[in-house]
């Protein structure tokens, strides 16, 4: 189960301390087990009453988007390991577990001073989260379209003979080029394989008498060799299509199949970096986050008890552990 956590704004009336030391007898005597951590930090610039009702629609927008992107983020590790093979382990804020990070958390004032107005504050919040939200659809996209290359190429290696890559299932000897001679690549339905053999020297003229063999064989089609005087390659095509045997554009070349073997390779090597590259950042990204999320909480509690408590249990729905 995920742990899940209340924040609580209490009016000081005498000392902080005494306060806390009362809550926590209170709290004792209902709640045995619910343990209490003090959420300490610097005062705010707090301004004027009208300037906290003009920031109250911006927090909770700002509370909403933090929210949003911190589940892309989220979705988009667990994808990356599932793809990667990795185990799914609770989340981490630069190695420390969240629980950890959220009980023991301290405003960061290098990156949001305390002594700046709020507005301010919620400002460069807001843009510090969409700017990460920014960076993650540009690395998303860049991963995926490496991903769909790849795709591309695979499915043109495993589908059907009717429309994937020849190069690898033919090899130098199968192919006759001469001065006059050609060798054609015919896609035969597998129930018309007979037909294809009893009648292929017959659908042009100038065919090599049993110069067909078949290359290989799939659910559906067969691969055959034809070979023929060039002059009459375009009537066999138009004869054989007729018949419904397909007949492939193919040229043998070792270098374009070389060349291809190395697009592939590359394609994977880059793959696996950009998705190992997107994981990581996609790490340390949701540190931040967090860290936007829970200083966007903290701005909330000059509000009322009631709304600070709302804010922050959208946190609630980060996952935070296994579970």
């Amino acid at each position: 189960m995920a742990s899940r956590y209340w924040v609580v704004s209490l009016p000081v009336q005498n000392s902080a301390s005494t306060l806390w030391n009362n809550l926590q007898d209170q709290i004792s005597k209902h709640s045995f087990d619910t343990p209490l951590y003090r959420f300490n930090m610097s005062n705010l610039r707090v301004g004027t009453l009208d300037s906290l009702l003009a920031l109250s629609d911006d927090l909770l927008k700002s509370n909403t988007f933090i929210e949003g992107v911190s589940h892309k983020i989220r979705r988009q590790i667990e994808e990356l390991e599932r793809v990667s093979g990795l185990e799914i382990n609770a989340l981490t804020v630069d190695g420390v577990p969240v629980d950890s990070y959220l009980t023991r958390f301290v405003w960061d004032e290098a990156k949001y001073p305390t002594m700046s107005p709020l507005r301010e504050i919620v400002d460069g919040i807001h843009t510090q989260v969409a700017k990460i939200e920014d960076d993650l659809k540009v690395r998303v996209a860049e991963y995926n379209n490496v991903r769909g290359q790849l795709n591309a190429i695979n499915r043109k290696q495993s589908g059907s003979l009717a429309v994937r890559d020849l190069s690898n299932l033919v090899k130098p000897e199968d192919i006759i080029t001469s001065e006059h001679l050609v060798t054609l690549l015919a896609v035969v339905p597998k129930y018309s394989q007979k037909d294809w053999l009893s009648s292929y020297e017959t659908l042009t003229t100038y065919v090599v008498p049993r110069s067909s063999k078949k290359l290989y064989e799939d659910n559906e089609y067969a691969l055959y060799t034809v070979t023929l005087f060039g002059r009459v390659a375009d009537n066999f095509r138009t004869s054989a299509r007729e018949r419904g045997f397909q007949v492939r554009d193919f040229e043998y070349s070792p270098e374009a199949q070389e060349s291809r073997k190395q697009e592939l390779e590359k394609l994977v090597q880059d793959q696996d970096m950009l998705r190992s590259s997107l994981l990581q950042w996609c790490y340390a990204s949701y540190g931040e986050l967090l860290d936007a999320l829970l200083c966007c909480t903290r701005l909330c509690r000059e509000h009322s008890e009631i709304w600070f408590t709302t804010i922050f249990l959208g946190l609630c729905s980060i996952p935070i552990c296994k579970g």
